[in-house]
């Protein structure tokens, strides 16, 4: 049996070893907690840093928000008014158009207008300005936007000096119509049409402006048919069912020279704002 003696002293002892063990451990927890306050007080800022990148501060939300709202209303604001601009020029172009070269035609006898319909000091018909200059203007905005559709941006003689002379061989060619005489209209025709191409080669060369060109000749020869068809006017000598031959030749040239206007009014305009 153990004597009382040695379990008094190894009682005091073995208590002894566990406290003195215990500091140690708990020295240790410590330091681990130490290392781990100190982990995260390290990476707090870069937290916050990128709490703040983000924008969710609520006292800055709203308001950046508010800019980018006004700033894409101003776009959009801004991209209609240049179009109106856009619409009244060329609106106005094809007035002019329409009765300077319906008073060659006139005068030369090629268009006949019934009496009754005569009712401006330019011997044309009241409303063959507003058709002309509503024209002037589609085909004038459809250029430049048929050219962003396709990724084409037309970049050939982009400069108001060209546009001018384009302008004044269109005129010519419709001068040449009502002034030249040839043996047949055959002749008179594909002269017409060599001069046209040659407009587009010498002021466009653009695939766009070749088929616009093309589909509005196309589409104003059909409805001048029709409207010859219905009595409205008429042609003198026709040859081509109810028009001249010609015709097709001078809607052609008609269209490149509008949409070189439109095209260099478009210039530095704002792109269309994408809706979302």
């Amino acid at each position: 049996m153990p004597r009382l003696d040695d379990h008094l002293w190894r009682g005091p002892c073995a208590k002894g070893t566990k406290h003195r063990s215990h500091p140690r451990a708990s020295a240790r927890g410590l330091v681990a907690k130490a290392g781990e306050m100190i982990n995260s007080s390290g990476s707090g800022p870069s937290l916050l840093a990128a709490h703040g990148a983000l924008g969710t501060d609520p006292a800055h939300g709203p308001q950046s928000a508010g800019v980018g709202g006004q700033g894409s209303s101003g776009h959009v604001n801004s991209w209609h008014h240049h179009l109106v601009q856009r619409s009244l020029v060329l609106f106005s172009v094809g007035v002019v158009l329409a009765l300077v070269l319906n008073l060659l035609q006139v005068q030369r006898n090629v268009t006949l207008f019934p009496d009754e319909v005569i009712a401006t000091i330019f011997s044309s018909a009241w409303w063959v300005p507003p058709c002309c200059g509503t024209a002037a203007a589609v085909v004038g905005l459809l250029y430049p936007c048929i050219d962003s559709h396709l990724g084409e941006p037309h970049k050939f003689k982009r400069e108001w000096a060209s546009v001018m002379r384009c302008v004044a061989v269109f005129v010519g060619i419709n001068h040449a119509s009502a002034k030249l005489d040839f043996a047949n209209n055959v002749q008179l025709s594909l002269t017409l049409a060599a001069l046209s191409l040659g407009l587009w080669w010498t002021f466009d060369r653009s695939r766009s402006g070749l088929g616009l060109g093309i589909t509005i000749a196309f589409l104003a020869t059909l409805i001048t048919q029709l409207l010859v068809y219905n009595g409205v006017y008429q042609y003198t000598s026709p040859d081509f069912l109810y028009i001249r031959s010609w015709l097709p030749c001078i809607f052609f040239s008609g269209g490149v020279t509008v949409g070189n206007i439109g095209r260099q009014l478009a210039m530095g305009v704002p792109e269309k704002p994408h809706s979302d």
